[in-house]
């Protein structure tokens, strides 16, 4: 006997796997195909169904019987709006544990001269629970989530390979373009604007995939980004596959390489300095190497669970890459030039003030500041327009994230070398002039003012 039955709120493959549980669970089911593309459930039993049992077990599982109709951009389920409430909770409460117990300032490496070999595998160890994991963490949580969510039939290793095949990609592209720097210099160096857009593009993609993981948006989560057939092909995507390959998730790894965050950047500009293919390669492996277990960690927690608790720990998933996505965004953005108004991620300690007035010595404005492993101090100056600047700095830990700094109005883009770095300026307009480290993350102003 064949039964079929329309239910509503369905928009993933997590939904019909979810469903197909828990009918089939009721007496005198022997099979359940649920499609949430035509809203159906089709029941095969040997015996009659009770339909109050069918709608028990759908209500059960967050649904309900009858025609979706269309889909709204916005949920109308409550449910949703309160499992995305305790994600969102849950992520303030570790944010403000982190800042509390000074866990974020720790995580900020700090050292004065070239590092060892030994050193650079640290530095990736801390850049994978840090910057790497903001950057390229996020990612790697979007795509393991939802390859978990649409294989929710497949072992716990098959749904863990993903990850290996991604940093795999990142070990070997790494290995060799590290190699590449390393020999030909500063010839592979990414400008600071595209940097910024690179970052900003990532975060867009991370606040694609964790809306539709949090499923807020039955329309959006109903859609996807496809790559164009020709390249699908060569990379041996299929439909049958879901969108997925080993080989896509591969290149997806390789080219995290050209997605710097402020650690990866400091061992770049470390490899460009040793003038050797073997040194270069090695040293960008070994941090590559370095940054795995923290990315690992991230896919490996993905890939366990199943079922009802799959579904709201993958909500919990989306909070945490949405917020990953707007702060990559948000410093992607602010790295290009663009006038943003989102809270300044500077650490703490670092006054909201315009700063002191420079002091004029020989025709130019002295600013002196320190580069620190954890950002700038003091980060807040004020210099009075049309007289050059001479900005003094002093990097107490140039292979750290905030060694690379950037000024998008003036075209400064600049790997500072330890110990005193001197770079000048003229301001000829008032306002404030915003710089920020490579990743966008640390960041200060100078405000210019006519007279002081």
């Amino acid at each position: 006997m064949k039964k079929i039955y329309h239910i509503k709120g369905m928009h993933c493959r997590s939904c019909e796997i979810l469903l197909e549980n828990n009918i089939s669970k009721i007496d005198g089911v022997d099979k359940v195909n649920v499609n949430h593309k035509k809203g159906i459930a089709e029941l095969y039993a040997h015996a009659p169904v009770n339909d109050d049992a069918v709608a028990r077990a759908v209500h059960e599982a967050g649904y309900s019987l009858g025609v979706s109709g269309k889909l709204h951009f916005l949920s109308r389920n409550g449910e949703d709006y309160f499992e995305i409430l305790l994600g969102f909770s849950a992520l303030f409460i570790l944010y403000l544990v982190a800042k509390i117990t000074g866990i974020t300032d720790a995580l900020s490496s700090t050292f004065s001269t070239a590092p060892t070999y030994p050193i650079v595998f640290v530095i990736g160890l801390t850049a994978g629970i840090s910057t790497c994991m903001a950057v390229v963490g996020g990612l790697v949580a979007g795509f393991s989530a939802s390859y978990a969510e649409t294989h929710q039939y497949a072992t716990r290793w098959e749904r863990f390979r993903p990850n290996i095949y991604f940093n795999a990609g990142r070990l070997v592209s790494y290995a060799l373009l590290g190699g590449v720097i390393g020999a030909i210099g500063s010839a592979m160096n990414i400008s600071g604007g595209g940097t910024g857009y690179l970052i900003a593009g990532a975060g867009f993609v991370m606040l694609y995939m964790g809306l539709k993981l949090t499923g807020i948006s039955p329309k959006l989560s109903n859609t996807s980004i496809t790559l164009p057939k020709g390249l699908s092909r060569m990379l041996g995507i299929s439909e049958a596959s879901g969108g997925y390959s080993h080989g896509g998730t591969f290149v997806a790894g390789a080219l995290t390489f050209f997605l710097p965050c402020g650690f990866t950047q400091a061992m770049q500009l470390y490899a460009i300095t040793t003038g050797s293919f073997v040194s270069g390669a090695t040293i960008m492996f070994l941090f590559a190497l370095g940054t795995m277990p923290g990315l690992l960690g991230v896919g490996a927690v993905t890939s366990m669970l199943k079922g009802r608790t799959a579904r709201v720990f993958f909500r919990f998933v989306g909070v945490v890459v949405v917020a990953l996505g707007v702060f990559n965004m948000h410093n992607g953005l602010a790295l290009s030039g663009f006038n943003v108004s989102l809270p300044n991620f500077a650490p703490s300690g670092q006054g909201a003030s315009m700063g002191k007035a420079a002091p004029i010595e020989n025709g130019e404005q002295i600013v002196n500041m320190n580069q620190l492993a954890n950002g700038y101090q003091p980060n807040q100056f004020t210099v009075q327009k049309g007289i050059p600047v001479k900005w003094v700095i002093d990097s107490k830990s140039p292979y750290s994230c905030a060694s690379s700094i950037r000024m998008p109005a003036f075209g400064i883009a600049q790997f500072l070398q330890s110990g005193t770095n001197i770079i000048r300026f003229t301001p000829n307009q008032t306002g404030t002039l915003r710089f920020t480290c490579g990743m966008g993350m640390y960041s200060g102003t100078f405000n210019v003012v006519d007279r002081i």
